[in-house]
Order: C-alpha cells, then structure tokens, then sequence
C-alpha cells in the first residue's frame, strides 16, 4: 500500500442513498488537516439507484488529477462488490458491510478484508429507514478516521459548522461516526501503513468546483444577464451565478434586484437572448455543453457575423449525441471553434481548473467587448463539477471592464456619419454603439451581406471585403488570448503538449517519466487562436506528444490548422473513455511512441 499522505479512498455506492454528505466529510477532514486532496464524483445520468463512486485522493506531493490506482475501497454496493474488490491494489484493503454474509468467492489474498457491521449498529441505534441508511455512510467516515488516523476533532468541528442551527444532528452523526471508529479501533490494528497525518500545505488555499468558480467569475466581470437551458454538466453554473447575484446584485436603496436570469424555452433561445442582452450594452453569457452548441449553432454564426459580443461556457462531456452525459471528455473542440455554417472562427479559452475558470471570466467577456464576437470558455465534467484545492480567488476591486472600441453620446456628436462595419483603426475590429446613446449611432445590425458601411449587399466584392476584414480581426485576436503556459526542464528534443484538464495528468506524468531518466519540455495552451509562442515551441522540438481527451485528435487538427504546425511532429497521445485523465495514461502513451522510435 502507499506511503503516509498518499492513499487513494474509492467508495462504492448507490446512488441517491446520501453518500455525498458523507464523502464531503471525509475529504473535507483531511483537507482541515492541512493535507492536500482531490476529490472525484462518477455519477450516473439517472436520479437514483444506480451504482456511483467517489474517489478521494491524498496527496501530499498536491498532484490534481485522478489517480490509477485505488488503495482503500469502500464496498458498499453489492452490485458491484466483484469489480470493486478488483480495483483494489495488491496491499491494499476492502472495507464492506459485514451484516450480511459474503461469497467466498469474493476474496483476495493479496489484500486485507475489513468487515464492520454498518447495518446492524445503525439499525440498532437509529429509528426510521431514511435516517439508518444515511448513517450508515456516516458510519464508515467513522471507520475510515480511526484507519486513516484523522483527527475527530476536526470532524466535530465540520458537523458543528454544517448544522450550526440544529443540534441534535451534530449528536446523531457523531453517534455514528464513534460506531464506526469505536468498532475499528477495537477489532483491528489502527492506523493503516498508509495514513494520513497533519501537514500545512492547504493554507491559502479553497476546495470549490470549477462552475462555482465560473457562476462567481461572472458576477467578478459585470454580467448582469443570464439564459440557458438547462443540460448536464453545465446547469450548477447558473445556478451559482443566481446565488451569488442574490447576494450580491441588489440595489442597496431599493433592494432590487439588478440582475436578468432567464430559462429560456431551449438553447437557440437562450443565446438569442445573449445576443440582444450584449447588443443592447448588458455584459450577458450562457453556459451550456456540446448537445447545446451544436443546437446554437445558427445564432453564433450570426453573432461572428453581424459581431456581436457574447460569453458562452461549454462544460464539456462524453459524445457523440447524447452520450454518457455524467462523464468527462475534450471531445468540442472543433465544433467550438467552427460552430455555424460558413467561415467561421470562434475564440476559444481552456481553463485548467476552478480556478482559472474564475480568472478567465472576465477575460472571456473581455475579449468578448474588445473583439465583438461570441468567445467560448472551454471547461469539461471534470473541472466543472468535482472538487478541487487551488489557491484561494483574488478579487481585485481596482478591475474595470474592458468594453472594447465603444463611442458614446460625446464622441458621436462631433462625428458627421458612423459606419458600423468600417475598420479605422486596420486591426480588424470596428466601432460600436450602444442603443439610444445618441441618433448618429443608430444602424441595422445585419447577419445577411452587409458593406464595409453596413449596408445590405450582394455585391461580390463587397461580401469579401468584410468577410477578409474579419480574418484581420482574428489576428489581433490572436494577439489578445492569453498566452500558454510553457516549461522548459533543459534542451529536450520532445515535448508534451495539453489542454484544460489535461494539465494536472501531464504534470504528474513528467515527474513520473523524469524518474524514469525520460525529460520533456511542456507547452499548456490556453486559448485559440494559438500565439506565435506555441508555434515557436512545436517549432523548437523533433516530437510534440499532443495529450488531449478525444477520439480523433480534434487539439492537433486545430494545431495543423491555425498555426500550420508539422504534422509529422505532432504525436497523439489520446484519452477518451470518459473517465478524467490520470498521469499512467499518459506515461502509458509515451512510452508505447517511444519504443516505435519517436524520439524522447
């Protein structure tokens, strides 16, 4: 079994039995701890009764991703109590239910069993059916702390914090969590080998899912209005962007509310109403994942066209179709970046984590002004909703929105005539006008061919004229994004190169590789267009291993497309079996290109 701070928890549930309570202790014990930890949710897409995991991962080291290995498992589902003693690593242990008997079938030599009446105390010591069953996860937090060492004081403090205003359920769940741990600590050797014990490596920082993160980005920006529909992984987004607008977004005389939030009747509605929300001066987004992108798709074609700015967040899941909604993949990418008919680019932002989810809000609906067009902020299950530790959000009250090329009442009265589509400034990007600032502003906003003036046409030239205008436009772009996160360890040949969630697998994966005497120099890019820096970097290297989560290597078809990079250079390593990424995959990967003779 693993070392002290570094033990892997899976638990095996039903779901819709309460689990999620009960993890939330455990992982939030250890953090309180001072010990880094990372928390996964695979969930099914139905409400309940379905088998679902959560892995918890100590990590001293504070690797992010998940992990390929499972030390502890939490048995508490007989559907899948084969499969779950299977994943449990050779040294390691099975906790289950030991009210009901067991196959002998179902054994292992190479790990140890641990059977704790959950049921029988609970029923015992609980009334009525709902309260035993919710107790019993409670129950097994109990075991678990006398096994891993934790503290049960942090954990008091944990249940006095969740029900500050009902006490008899803080006696209730300490009652269960003594059950569990009284019983362990009686019956077999405590702590394991592999523990936990206090570090002060969690200070600064916060446990929050990267829509949480997002919803908050988005008030830190101005926006003040909110459609979608609603679609999983997506829809905790707004509605954290609704709980923090109710505490935040009211007029402090009035007390009314200062913000729009709308469910629209499905998602070519929703960003319909983002469109005119920003065409009429309101900072407005939509979050939404693939199915909606694609059923949006006319409406951003328009708002590219007739350059209209607007914020959408895909947070992205397994596809095609309908798919596995509650898994993770990168699988939008391509039809992010051309959604619409026609010639179309989309710029494109990839956070890493909750917490660049946070920060690249407001540089979405930035660039979003500055550009006149709709920006997509690329997320996926994985950030969006599992829990993560990163530092704590910074919010900078000195922050202004950055509303781009936009004349006022002042500006236009001094003008003879505004022409809305003409490039004075030769980046590409146009002025703008807000409705009723003043006469000289009014225009037609047109998604039909339109001049260089903004007139209706179906002249030829003057079609192209705008429509090359706009390729001009997505040069300065390229010059705006944020710039990729790039690492060079020495002078190495190869090199790694990821998106988004892809960062914490491939970082773990370069130590791991390292120990191996395999170095490689690291590229994260952050955004599409790509900069002139990412085609330096692939330029610099014999072997690029492109990382990414997706069938067909949609990240190196946008690198061959946008910034012409060598084909022959540009190593897939591929992930798409809707689990998050974990750094054996992608060791696993190099390896396998490294003995077919690619350099490394």
């Amino acid at each position: 079994m693993a070392s002290i701070n570094d033990v892997v928890i899976k638990v095996a549930t039903v779901n819709g039995t309460g689990s999620a309570s009960a993890n939330g202790l455990l992982r939030k014990a250890i953090f309180r701890m001072g010990v880094p930890v990372v928390g996964k949710n695979y969930f099914p897409s139905n409400i309940q009764g379905l088998p679902t995991w959560y892995e918890i991962r100590v990590t001293g080291e504070g690797y992010c991703c998940r992990s390929d290995r499972v030390d502890i498992m939490v048995a508490m589902n007989a559907q899948t109590y084969a499969r779950d003693l299977a994943e449990v690593e050779p040294g390691g242990c099975l906790i289950y239910d030991s009210t009901w008997p067991r196959s002998s079938l179902l054994n292992r030599d190479d790990i140890a069993i641990i059977g704790i009446p959950l049921s029988k105390m609970c029923n015992e010591n609980f009334d009525g059916a709902r309260a035993r069953i919710l107790m019993k996860n409670i129950a097994y937090v109990g075991a678990l702390a006398a096994l891993l060492a934790l503290d049960l004081d942090v954990i008091k403090n944990l249940l006095e914090e969740t029900f500050a205003d009902k006490e008899h359920l803080i006696e209730s769940n300490m009652q269960a969590i003594h059950l569990g741990y009284d019983y362990v600590m009686e019956k077999f050797p405590c702590p394991l080998p592999a523990h936990v014990e206090k570090l002060d490596k969690t200070e600064g920082h916060i446990v929050v899912d990267g829509n949480t993160a997002a919803g908050l980005g988005c008030v830190y920006a101005g926006a003040t209005v909110g459609a979608w529909y609603p679609i999983t992984p997506s829809t905790s987004l707004m509605d954290a962007f609704a709980a923090f607008c109710r505490r935040y977004r009211n007029d402090p005389e009035t007390g009314k509310r200062t913000y729009a939030i709308i469910q629209a009747e499905d998602e070519l509605a929703a960003i319909g109403m983002v469109l005119g929300a920003n065409w009429m001066g309101a900072r407005s987004f939509t979050p939404t994942s693939g199915p909606g992108i694609s059923l949006m798709s006319e409406f951003i074609g328009f708002g590219y066209y007739a350059e209209i700015p607007a914020v959408l967040f895909n947070v992205q899941r397994v596809g095609p179709s309908t798919g596995m909604p509650t898994r993770t993949q990168q699988c939008d990418l391509l039809s992010s970046a051309y959604a619409s008919h026609g010639d179309t680019k989309h710029v494109l932002l990839f956070p890493a984590d909750p917490a660049e989810c946070f920060r690249m809000s407001p540089q979405a609906f930035d660039l979003a002004e500055r550009l006149q067009t709709p920006v997509m902020v690329l997320s996926d299950l994985d950030i969006g909703m599992n829990d993560w530790m990163v530092p704590e959000l910074e919010w900078d009250d000195d922050y202004v929105p950055d509303r781009g090329k936009v004349l006022g009442a002042e500006e236009l009265e001094k003008m003879d005539k505004f022409y809305r589509y003409l490039d004075v400034d030769g980046d590409g990007i146009t002025y703008r006008t807000f409705p009723g600032e003043h006469p000289k502003g009014s225009y037609f906003t047109r998604g039909s061919g339109h001049t260089k003036y903004g007139a209706y046409t179906e002249n030829s030239a003057d079609y192209q004229e705008v429509l090359d205008r706009l390729l001009v436009k997505w040069e300065t772009a390229r010059k705006l994004v944020p710039e990729a996160e790039i690492r060079y360890s020495k002078f190495n040949k190869a090199a790694i190169l990821t998106l988004g969630s892809g960062d914490g697998g491939c970082k773990e994966a370069l130590d791991r590789l390292a120990a191996q005497n395999i170095n490689l120099n690291y590229c994260r890019v952050r955004a599409f267009p790509f900069t002139e820096a990412v085609r330096e970097f692939i330029d610099q290297h014999e072997t690029v291993y492109v990382v990414e989560q997706n069938r067909d290597a949609q990240l190196r078809t946008l690198l061959v497309e946008d910034i012409d990079a060598d084909q022959d250079k540009l190593v897939s390593v591929l992930h798409y079996d809707g689990m998050p990424l974990n750094a054996g995959s992608v060791v696993d990967g190099v390896l396998s290109e490294i003995k077919k003779g690619r350099a490394a």
